[in-house]
């Protein structure tokens, strides 16, 4: 599961590979470390139809069957210390920092945002998966020099939750990405899976705009050597 990437391209840069003709996101700045539920950019195609490049929150909402989940564990909790419990309004409030990597998109919960308005795609330069023993976080790129290049993602507008206790309730725009069969070198490092990721500005107009069963086919590895690895034991990706 990647839960850390990094983002060090340009506003400009990033606006003529993925045909974009809008920014919302101001300049970028370089962002070495982007973690979970942090404001990362985004190329969506927004309501008025224009692809535009836009600063989203990293997790999508979490499938109600989770919520429920946790929402009982705290029930529980909460009546063994003799609490009284309204277990609808704890479920309304159940925090939910997101789901930041989609990997089943046959679930009914994720099939509402496949569609080409759902669709986005997510620009970074590395990306890390961690493993203890080959010395934690270990950072992935096509090439020492971190070229840009667009995880396949999905968002969605105005989605009301509570992300964090401190917070309470909140209304913002989501996004994440998806995942897939992991390749070397990913693979000797991370087993269970590796982004989507998109080279092409071909593939990027599929994505954002082909039927479903066309995008999908992009549900898949890169090739085996197309990634190296570029640095080891670092929280960011600073160079």
């Amino acid at each position: 599961m990647c839960n850390l990437y990094s983002q060090t391209s340009n506003a400009q840069a990033i606006i003529d590979f993925v045909k974009a003709t809008r920014n919302r996101a101001g300049n970028l700045q370089s962002q070495p470390g982007i973690f979970p539920d942090y404001s990362a950019p985004i190329v969506r195609t927004a309501e008025d139809g224009v692809r535009e490049l836009a600063m989203v929150r990293w997790g999508m909402p979490s499938s109600q069957l989770a919520l429920m989940e946790s929402a009982k564990k705290r029930a529980a909790k909460l009546e063994a210390k003799g609490q009284t419990v309204d277990f609808k309004e704890l479920l309304r409030l159940e925090p939910d920092s997101g789901t930041t990597n989609i990997r089943n998109t046959s679930s009914k919960h994720w099939q509402r945002w496949l569609g080409p308005a759902n669709r986005c795609v997510v620009p970074f330069t590395s990306f890390s998966e961690f493993n203890k023993a080959a010395g934690g976080d270990v950072w992935f790129a096509f090439s020492e020099e971190r070229p840009l290049a667009f995880f396949a993602g999905i968002w969605t507008a105005g989605w009301t939750s509570v992300r964090k206790m401190k917070t309470g309730v909140e209304t913002i725009d989501l996004f994440g990405f998806l995942t897939t069969e992991p390749s070397e070198p990913v693979v000797s490092i991370h087993p269970k899976a590796m982004p989507v990721i998109l080279t092409e500005p071909e593939e990027i107009e599929i994505w954002m705009t082909a039927p479903w069963a066309d995008a999908k086919a992009l549900q898949r590895p890169l090739p085996a050597g197309a990634l190296q690895i570029v640095a080891r034991g670092t929280k960011k990706d600073e160079v």
